[in-house]
This record gives structure tokens, sequence and C-alpha cells, in this order.
């Protein structure tokens, strides 16, 4: 995988709290079941005209290489792409729609789109336009408000754990399958020669959050009801927040490294032994190693470790929208569709690594013949998303705000949860 600081840009993306500039109507949760669009069905024939398209730099970087087969197809459509820094993109967007000069079509996160999700903003996806269940469940759910799909998966990632196959032989232990199973895996990496069994994420922050929500789901918890109210003083956040806390207490994690850019230095040097992260990861072990072949015969991966509720993890990646005031809705929506085609996803994965969103994409070669992806998509198949209210960003900022004092042992977990929920009561969902 050649995209280094997907997480770090992430960092800079996810944590942008957009509320307030425009309005935003019906945010609230998507619903079990895939959405019915209202809009009219997009036809086949050919796109013309001129569509302008937004999307952060990163895994959108090669598009203009991977939509080259549609540009051919279409040879009336004038395609212009803008790419906008990670660090800006959102913001930039924001601006871009409440002055009425926004794109024809969008990219965005879905762990962190909800804020746009409302037909002021986007047109609901059309009838037809793809198969809502050929994608992962949570990823398509995490565009869809009130039965009505405002965007459309693009490309797709979880958290699962990497870790070192070589100390794991040397310690005699196969991956943990369970939360018990945890602890004692780190110490045992620990005792085959590692610092620390587990490289932690440490920044203390939204993403931290992210990771706390998805051990409570682990443990059985929710973090909305269903009338869309928080629910995080509840005993399955103390338990994944305790479970949390577990890896530092123990001494199997360090509070304050190694740091985000360090994480994978670490790891290939022995100075840790497992992380919690993306799949992106896999591909980038053998540069950090400055040795070909380093991560074939000392890294191995797994899903996540089961709660009383299973091994859940969270669904996160890019989507695409298109915008509700789009010059070119019939180009737009073609676009997309391309977009979403298994084949288009996975020559983007061949151009930047970027997993499928799209679960039948996944048996092409390129990526079924890796065996250390099998784990992400294990783990994808399983997972859930955040919660669509425009105020989960800074609900999730809280949350690893109070993981860090757990950890460090200055509050307990109960009083974290407490502290949490009256936070999230405080700023509501932004739902009207």
């Amino acid at each position: 995988m050649s995209n280094l600081s997907r997480r770090g840009a992430l960092r800079l993306t996810g944590g942008i709290a957009l509320i307030g500039t425009f309005a935003l109507a019906g945010c609230g949760r998507s619903g079990d079941t895939a959405a019915t669009a209202t809009a009219e069905p997009v036809d086949t024939s050919p796109a013309t005209g001129t569509l302008n398209v937004w999307a952060a730099q990163g895994d959108a970087d090669v598009l203009d290489k991977v939509i080259k087969p549609f540009e051919a197809a279409n040879p009336d459509l004038d395609v212009k792409f803008t790419l906008i820094p990670n660090a800006e993109y959102y913001t930039k967007l924001q601006s871009a729609i409440a002055a009425g000069k926004g794109p024809d079509v969008a990219q965005f996160f879905p762990e962190s789109q909800a804020q746009f999700l409302d037909p002021s903003i986007l047109q609901a996806v059309p009838d037809g336009l793809v198969d809502p269940d050929s994608f992962f469940k949570s990823l398509w759910d995490a565009g869809v408000v009130k039965d009505v799909a405002y965007t459309v998966p693009w490309y797709a990632y979880t958290y699962a754990l990497v870790y070192r196959s070589d100390l794991a032989k040397k310690a005699g232990v196969k991956a943990p399958a369970t939360w018990d199973e945890m602890v004692p895996f780190f110490k045992a990496l620990q005792g085959a020669g590692a610092g620390h069994g587990l490289g932690a994420d440490n920044g203390w922050d939204i993403f931290n959050g992210q990771d706390v929500a998805m051990y409570a789901w682990q443990a059985g918890g929710s973090l909305l009801s269903s009338a869309g109210e928080w629910t995080l003083d509840t005993p399955a956040m103390v338990d994944a927040i305790k479970y949390n806390a577990s890896f530092f207490t123990s001494g199997a994690a360090d509070t304050s490294t190694p740091t985000f850019l360090d994480a994978q230095p670490y790891f290939v040097a022995g100075k840790t032994a497992t992380m919690i992260t993306g799949p992106w990861v896999v591909g980038q072990l053998d540069t950090a190693a400055k040795k070909d072949g380093w991560t074939a015969s000392h890294v191995a991966t797994a899903p996540l470790p089961a709660g009383a509720s299973g091994s859940v993890s969270f669904s996160a990646g890019g989507s695409w929208g298109v915008l509700a005031d789009s010059g070119n809705s019939d180009a737009s929506w073609k676009l997309v569709r391309y977009l979403a085609k298994p084949n288009t996803q996975v020559a983007q994965y061949k151009a930047y690594s970027s997993l499928p969103a799209v679960i039948s994409a996944w048996d092409d070669p390129a990526i079924a013949d890796q065996p250390l992806l099998d784990a992400f998509l294990t783990q994808l198949k399983n997972t859930r998303a955040f919660p669509q209210v425009s105020t989960w960003q800074q609900v999730a900022t809280r949350l690893g705000r109070e993981m860090e004092a757990v950890a460090k042992g200055t509050e307990t977990a109960a009083k974290a949860a407490s502290n949490v929920q009256s936070y999230a009561e405080s700023v509501g969902t932004g739902a009207k």
C-alpha cells in the first residue's frame, strides 16, 4: 500500500466539526435495511457536458488514470478534478456549498459525513443506480438517513490485528480470539523479545473514541438508542473503557509512545509487536524495514478479538455524493455508477491500494492472492457504521480524552462513561 499516512490525513479531516454554517435537517440514524432512493433512474446513454469533481488528496490522486475508460466511452464529457489537501477539504467543501458554488460530485468519508446527509445538500441516490447489497452493509448504511441513501461507497477499510508472527511463533502463541486472551498475548510477545506487546494509538483524540466505540459494540452496547438518544453511560461502555485501559495498566502498551509516525518503525524494530490498525499498513512495512520480503516472513493478521457480543469493528473509507444543485446530475450519477463497479474498484486498488467497498471485487486475484488481507475482509463483513449524527465527531473526541485519564489511572471507567454521557447530552445529536 502506498498511502503512508492515511490515518494521519484522517486526523485532519475526520475531526473537523462542521456545524452551524449551513442548515442541516434530518440528520438521524440510518436504518437496518437498505434505503429506497427517490430520484429518477439513470439511463445508459453517454454522459455529456462538463463535470466538476472535488476530492481530498490521497486515494483520489489516481482518479484521472482510473476513469480513462469512462472518459473514452463518453467522449463528449469533460471531467474536471479538483484535489484539495485533507486538512482543508471539508472546510472548503462546506464553504463552497454554503456559497452555492459547490462541485457536481464530491468525495466524502463514511465515518464523518453525517453533516452532509440532507436533501438540501445532496441528491438521493437514484433508483437502480447500484445494488445496495453489493457493498459492505455498514458502508452503505453510513450514507443512509431516514431510509434515503445519499452516498455510494467507493473504498473501504476497517481495523484488525497486525502482529509479529515471528515473535508469536517464538512464544508459542496464536492470535487472540477473545478479550480475555488479548493481554496475555501481548505479554507473551514481550516475553519473546518485544519491548511492548502493543504499539497503541495514544493520540487521545477522536480516533481513540472510535476505538472504544467498537469495543462497546463488542461488549454488547450501542452508542445511540432506537429513539436517537445517546447511550454511553452503560455497563458495556464501562467494560469497553476498562478493556482499552488494560492494555496500558498491564504494561503491554505505553501511554505516550509510539506516536503515529513512529508506529511502523517501532513495530519493525521489535519495540512493539502488535498494531490495531488498517490494511494500508500491510504494504508499507517492507519500506519501513528497508527490506523486500520482510513482511511475508515477520507479519500476520487476524480479526479483532471478540467481546461478549463478538468481533465487531467499524467501517470507514471513501464515498461519493452528488450535490443538490449540480448542474449536470445525469453525468454525475453516471460517473458515480462507474466508480462503484467492481472492476473500477479493482483498478483503484491496483493504482493506489484502496481496498474495494464492493464485496465481489475482493475476489480479484490482485487482492484475493494476498493472505494478509484476509483478516480485513473477514472483519469488514462484521462492522458497524458510526452514528450518523453531526455531533458524533465531538463526542468521539471527548471519549478519547476520557480514555486517556482512565489509561493513566487518574479516573475510573465508570466516571469516564458518566462524563462522556453528560457531554454528549449537552451537545445533542444535531437532529431536528
